[in-house]
C-alpha cells in the first residue's frame, strides 16, 4: 500500500503535542525511505542465508533431519527475545535501539556458516533468530508510526521492499553458489555490507522518545478471539513463505538433483514473484477487494504446490515456487488490516495477528525438516499445498468494513509516546 488512491497534494495530518520536530513533511518523507531502506536490509539478510542453507548442511555434516531441527532455534532465539526490542526501544529510544538490533543481525548472518556442526549451528541459529526477531519488532513499530504521521498508507510498501531485499539477497547468493563461492567468505561480505548499508538507513529514522512518565511495555498480552481465525490466514500463507524460502535450494537439489547454482534460483524465483506481488497488490485489492484478492492467491498457491509436489524437471518446481509467492503475498498485509477493524482493541488484534503469522515462518522451516525425516521431502511439501488451499477457504474473514486503512489504529510501539 505505497499511497495508491490517496492524492499526493494531501498534506500529511499535523503533528501532536510533544511530537518531534522531525514530523516536518521534508524529514517525514526522508524517514519513509530510510525505514524501507531498513527493511530491505532485513529481508537481504534472510535471502542471503536461505541460498546457502545446503552448502551451511554439507558443513555442518547433518542430514534433513538435524537440518530441520537447526532450523527452530531461530524460532526458539526470537521468541525468548521479541519482547526486549520494546524495553530497548523504550529506554534507548526508537532509533537507537533500531540501530543497534539491526546491526547486531546483520552481523549475525556470518555465524551459521562458521558452525562445524550440529551444536554449533544450532547455537549460531539461536543468535539469528534472537537478534532477527527484535530488529523485525523494532523496525515495524517505526514503520506504522512512520504511516500514521504521513496520514498515508506504507506498510505494504514498505514489506514489498522487505521482499526486494530479499530477491537481492538471494540473487547474490545465487551467484555465490553458482560460482562454488565459500559460504563463509559470502556471508562475512553480505554482513559487512548490511551493516554498513543498515546503520546509514538508520540515521534518517523517526528518533521516538519515551514519555518521562511511561511504563516499560509489558512481556506478554493474550490476543484478543477476533484475531484468531485471522491469523489462522495468516499462519497458512507465512508458513509457505517460510517453508519456500528455507527448503526451496534444498528441494530443487535433493529431489531433483539439481546442482547448487539452479538450487539457489529457486529462492530467486519466489522472491521476486513476492516482490513484485506486493509492490502491486494495492491497486489489485482496490480493483477486486481483500476476499476475492485472497481466495485466487490461494489457487495460485495451491496450483503452485501441486506442481512442486509432482515435479519431475526443475522447471516445474521453479514455477511452483513462483507461484506460491505470487499467492501469499498480500495476505499478510491484508490480514493486518481485517485485524484492525475486527473489535473494539484493534491495537491488541493486529498485534494478536502479528505473533501468530511471525511464528508461523519460524516454526515452518524446522516443521518441514521434521516431516521430511518420517516421510519425504515431497510429503512435507503436501502440506504446504494444503494450507495454501486453507487460504482460499479462509479468505472471507479478512472482510473489512469500516475506517480506511489510514484512520485505522496502529500495531502498538512498544511504550513509545503516541500523545
Amino acid at each position: 500500500m505505497d499511497g495508491t488512491g490517496v492524492p499526493e497534494a494531501a498534506p500529511p495530518p499535523a503533528p501532536p503535542p510533544g511530537r518531534p520536530a522531525g514530523s516536518a513533511p521534508a524529514l517525514l518523507r526522508r524517514a519513509r525511505w530510510c525505514v524501507a531502506v531498513v527493511f530491505l536490509v532485513h529481508g537481504s539478510v534472510t535471502g542471503s542465508f536461505a541460498t546457502r542453507v545446503p552448502w551451511i548442511q554439507d558443513h555442518a555434516q547433518i542430514g534433513a533431519g538435524q537440518l530441520g531441527l537447526a532450523l527452530a532455534f531461530p524460532a526458539i532465539g526470537a521468541s525468548l527475545s521479541m519482547p526486549l526490542a520494546g524495553r530497548i526501544s523504550h529506554r534507548l529510544g526508537a532509533r537507537a535501539a533500531l540501530r543497534l538490533l539491526l546491526a547486531l543481525w546483520t552481523l549475525s548472518l556470518a555465524l551459521p556458516a562458521l558452525s562445524p556442526n550440529l551444536y554449533g549451528l544450532c547455537g549460531a541459529l539461536l543468535v539469528y533468530g534472537a537478534t532477527a526477531g527484535m530488529a523485525d519488532v523494532a523496525m515495524n513499530a517505526l514503520g506504522v508510526e512512520t504511516e500514521d504521521r504521513l496520514g498515508r498508507p506504507i506498510m505494504s510498501g514498505l514489506h514489498g521492499m522487505w521482499s526486494v531485499g530479499a530477491l537481492l539477497g538471494s540473487a547474490a547468493g545465487t551467484a555465490a553458489a553458482h560460482a562454488a563461492t565459500d559460504a563463509r567468505l559470502h556471508l562475512a561480505v553480505a554482513a559487512v555490507v548490511s551493516t554498513v548499508l543498515g546503520t546509514v538507513a538508520c540515521q534518517g529514522v523517526l528518533d521516538l522518545r519515551s514519555a518521562p512518565d511511561a511504563h516499560p511495555p509489558p512481556r506478554f498480552a493474550l490476543p484478543p478471539k477476533s484475531a484468531l481465525v485471522i491469523g489462522a490466514v495468516g499462519f497458512c500463507a507465512v508458513f509457505a513463505e517460510g517453508a519456500s524460502l528455507d527448503w526451496s535450494a534444498v528441494y530443487l537439489r535433493d529431489v531433483l538433483g539439481t546442482d547448487a547454482g539452479l538450487a539457489a534460483a529457486s529462492t530467486t524465483a519466489f522472491s521476486c514473484t513476492m516482490a513484485a506481488a506486493r509492490l502491486a497488490g494495492d491497486r489489485v485489492v482496490a480493483r477486486f477487494g481483500p476476499v476475492r484478492t485472497v481466495r485466487a492467491g490461494g489457487v495460485l498457491a495451491t496450483a503452485g504446490g501441486v506442481l512442486i509436489v509432482l515435479a519431475r524437471h526443475p522447471a516445474m518446481a521453479l514455477a511452483g515456487f513462483a507461484l506460491i509467492g505470487l499467492g501469499i503475498a498480500v495476505v499478510v498485509p491484508l490480514a493486518f488490516a481485517a485485524a484492525g477493524r475486527s473489535g473494539p482493541a484493534p491495537s491488541q488484534a493486529i498485534a494478536g495477528v502479528a505473533t501468530i503469522t511471525y511464528t508461523s515462518g519460524l516454526i515452518a522451516p524446522s516443521a518441514i525438516g521434521s516431516i521430511a525425516q518420517a516421510t519425504s521431502l515431497t510429503g512435507s511439501f503436501v502440506l504446504v499445498t494444503v494450507l495454501a488451499c486453507g487460504l482460499f477457504a479462509g479468505a472471507g474473514v479478512l472482510r473489512v468494513k469500516g475506517r480506511d486503512t489510514a484512520g485505522r489504529d496502529a500495531v502498538p510501539t512498544g511504550g513509545l509516546e503516541r500523545s
